[in-house]
This record gives structure tokens, sequence and C-alpha cells, in this order.
């Protein structure tokens, strides 16, 4: 695979306070790596490093071989970058501002109507080129950062947040959006939420106090069908494993079960189940992704029940 970013020992310090040390890592074209972490972990600050909009203490980054700090020019040109919130001009129209970018981007004149032509049928924005940006809706100014991205086709996207004050069908397009745009690049992804790292990232690496605590594939960590039970009264857990929606439960304290329910079936087919047998049930929670796991042991913090 072709390796887009290579990062190695990237530290940054504001004054005294180190706000970034000895991060090491490593991008190939089609993965998403997600950045976790809890506010004021680094996050950010990795990201505006990347894009060369911060200088580092030390460290290198190489983009597709070219080091960003000796030619930085030659290394944006491989390179697309979202902020949380994305600097738009309000004033604007959406065809007026992505024309404006892709000068910025410094895109032959020929090819810019169909650069802003193509970025705006992968971003869903076809039909809203003469709409002042002023008017667009949260979610479209999301699209609209995201296309000014991708103009000139970098090889690598980063993106900061880009979820961030979406609602559910909002995300659900936008990260779908992530997948497809995943197949020909590399991606780099900031987030605070857990499950959206899950449903669109390939790796994960979790920043805590500047430095990497943990960096591997999110294959192994995918949520399972696994469901906390706790039941009103003491039962073999013979009883559990004969109902239909079971595939496998096991005790782990009185009353208490961890059951792993059949992949066609729900947390619903379960509860409905119990109830059946005559069973008081008192919680039925979902277990913890092992990347939920890892996550809050290293932050050394737990949700609150």
């Amino acid at each position: 695979m072709e390796t887009l970013v290579r990062v190695t020992d990237l530290s940054r310090d504001f004054g005294r306070h180190s706000a970034l040390s000895n991060v090491d890592l490593c991008l190939e074209r089609g993965q998403v790596l997600g950045l976790l972490g809890p506010n004021g972990a680094g996050k950010t600050t990795c990201l505006r490093l990347l894009s060369g909009l911060l200088a580092p203490t030390s460290g290198c980054i190489e983009i597709q071989g070219i080091d960003l700090a000796r030619r930085p020019l030659a290394a944006k040109r491989h390179l697309g970058y979202l902020p949380e919130r994305p600097p738009l001009h309000p004033e604007l129209r959406v065809d007026e501002y992505l024309t404006h970018c892709a000068h910025l981007h410094r895109l032959p004149r020929r090819a810019i109507p169909d650069a802003v032509a193509t970025a705006k049928q992968r971003c869903g924005l076809e039909d809203q080129g003469r709409q002042l940006i002023a008017k667009l809706s949260r979610g479209y100014r999301q699209r609209l950062g995201l296309a000014q991205a991708i103009l000139h086709r970098p090889s690598l996207l980063i993106l900061d947040e880009p979820t961030e004050g979406l609602d559910p069908v909002q995300m659900r397009e936008l990260r779908g959006l992530i997948r497809e745009l995943a197949q020909d690049t590399g991606i780099i992804l900031s987030s605070h939420l857990l499950p959206e790292v899950q449903s669109v990232c390939d790796r994960v690496m979790i920043l805590h106090q500047g430095r990497v605590r943990f960096d591997a594939e999110t294959s192994a960590a995918r949520p399972t069908n696994l469901w906390r039970v706790r039941l009103g009264e003491d039962i073999d857990v013979m009883h559990l494993n004969a109902l239909a929606p079971v595939a496998g439960a096991i005790a782990t304290g009185p009353h208490q079960f961890q059951v792993h329910v059949r992949d066609e079936a729900s947390s619903a087919d379960l509860a409905r189940a119990i109830l059946q047998a005559d069973l008081e049930l008192f919680e039925l929670i979902p277990e913890r992704s092992d990347l939920e796991r890892t996550f809050f042991d290293l932050i050394g913090a737990e949700e609150q029940a």
C-alpha cells in the first residue's frame, strides 16, 4: 500500500505547556484513522500541525514523501483540511466560494469549472450553486466545507470534528460520504464520539495529555450483540441459554449474567423472552465494546451510570 503520511517524534509546546509529545503516525491510502481523546488531549493541535497551520517544536511530517517544514507548498498540494468551523464567507454564493477556493488551491483556470462541479456532485450540493452561504443549513455548510477540501483532489484529507452540531440524519449522510471519499484517499478524522469512530474508521489512535496511549485497528473493537442482564432471582445459567434469542450466556455475579444475543435477534427479543419465561428483568444494558473499555481505562475515567 502507498504511504501517504509519515510522522516521526512530533511535539508542540506552548510556552512551558507541552500540548503534544513524541507522536509517531503512519497512514496509507484507503485508510481512515480516527483521533480520539478527551478535551485538551491534543487532537486539534495534532491536526493543525499535520495541516501546516502550526509549526512543530520538534519532529518531522512527511506527506507523500515531502517534508512539510522544508517544502510546505509542495506538501500542501496533496492535502485537504476541514477545520471544526469551516472558513466560509456568508456573503458569497456556493459557486463563488468554491471558485475562490479553487484559485487558492492554484488550480489551472480552465480546470476550475469541472473541479467545482465535481466537488458539488460528490458532496450533494448540485442544486445549491446559486444559494447564499448565509442561508445554508448547518448540514449543508459542513458539506460545503468538505467540498472546498476536496476541490483539488488531495490524497490526504484532515477532518476536525466533521459531524459536530449535525442532527442524526445529517451525521449518517456525512459518514457515508467520508467512507466514499476514503476509497481513493487517506483520511485523518478527529472526534470525541466513540460510536462515530467505530462506524467510519479503520484505525483508532487515542491521545491523552498530549501523548499517544493507544494505536490499533478498530476491527477487533466493533460493537457486539453482548448484553448485561440482571434478574430479580438467581437462576441456573442453563435457563437463559435455553431462550431462543440467546447464543450464549455466562453468570457474572449474583442474579447477573453476560448474554450474547444471536445476530438476527435484538435486545427487545431478549427482554420479551425473559419476561415470557416468568423471570423478573431488573436491568438490560449493552456491554461496552473493547474500544470503550480501552478509552475509559486509558483516561482514568468511568461513565456515570
